[in-house]
C-alpha cells in the first residue's frame, strides 16, 4: 500500500512539475506585478496556490469528461491557450517603460486594490501562466489512466499529497519573488520584465503551433 501510495505521489510530481515549473512561474509573475508589496505579494501568492490546486484536481478527475461533454479535443485546448499565453506575452511587451526608478531608487510599491489583485490572481496568474494547457492535457492524461488493480483510496490520497506538494511548491516560489525584485533593482526588474513576456510570448506560440500540427495531422489521416 506505502508503494502505491509513493507512486502515485511520484507520478503527479514527476509528471506535472517540470510542466507547471513553478520557479519559472514565480519570475513569470514578477515580471507581470513587480512593484506590489509582500503582504500583496503572499495573498497573490495564496490564491494562485489555491486556484492552481483546484484546476489540477478538476483537471485530473473530470477534465477529460468535460472535454468529451463540450466536444473539445486536446489539440483545440492547445490552440485556445497557446493564443491567450501569446497574447498575455504580447500584452507585456507592449506596456511602456516605468520611470519610478530612473533616478537609481527602487521604486516604492504600489498600492493595488485587493478586487483587480484577486481577478489577476486567477486571469491571467494562474490560468494560463501557471496551469497553462500543457499542464491541463497532462493531468487530463494522468486522470485517464487507472491502475491495473483499479482505483483505490491509497491512490486518491496520493493525487491530493502529489497536488499538495506542487502547490506548496508555487505557492513558496511566488511569495519569496519579491526578493528577487529587491536585488535585481529598478532596472534589473525592467530588463527581468521584457525577458519574460518574450519567454511567455514564445511559449504561447509553440503551444499553439503543438496544438495546430495535431490538428493539421488528423486532417490528413482523415484524408487519406
Amino acid at each position: 500500500m506505502l508503494n502505491e501510495f509513493a507512486k502515485t505521489v511520484l507520478v503527479i510530481v514527476a509528471g506535472l512539475f517540470p510542466i507547471i515549473n513553478p520557479p519559472a512561474t514565480a519570475l513569470v509573475v514578477l515580471s507581470m506585478l513587480p512593484h506590489i508589496g509582500d503582504a500583496d505579494r503572499a495573498e497573490l501568492a495564496r490564491r494562485i496556490c489555491i486556484n492552481s490546486f483546484v484546476i489540477l484536481l478538476a483537471s485530473l478527475s473530470i477534465g477529460a469528461y468535460v472535454l468529451s461533454f463540450f466536444g473539445i479535443s486536446i489539440p483545440v485546448l492547445r490552440v485556445a491557450g497557446g493564443l491567450v499565453v501569446a497574447m498575455a506575452g504580447w500584452s507585456l511587451l507592449q506596456t511602456p517603460d516605468d520611470d519610478d526608478g530612473a533616478d537609481g531608487v527602487d521604486a516604492a510599491p504600489r498600492p493595488r486594490g485587493g478586487a483587480s489583485l484577486r481577478a489577476k490572481a486567477f486571469y491571467p496568474l494562474t490560468l494560463p501562466i501557471t496551469v497553462g494547457p500543457g499542464a491541463i492535457a497532462v493531468a487530463i492524461a494522468l486522470g485517464t489512466g487507472s491502475p491495473r488493480q483499479g482505483l483505490q483510496p491509497v491512490h486518491l490520497a496520493g493525487v491530493g499529497v502529489g497536488l499538495v506538494i506542487l502547490c506548496a511548491s508555487i505557492y513558496l516560489c511566488v511569495r519569496f519573488a519579491g526578493h528577487l525584485e529587491r536585488l535585481l533593482g529598478a532596472v534589473g526588474t525592467q530588463v527581468a520584465m521584457r525577458l519574460f513576456a518574450f519567454i511567455i510570448f514564445c511559449i504561447g506560440v509553440q503551444i499553439l503551433w503543438l496544438g495546430l500540427a495535431e490538428l493539421i495531422a488528423s486532417v490528413r489521416l482523415n484524408i487519406k
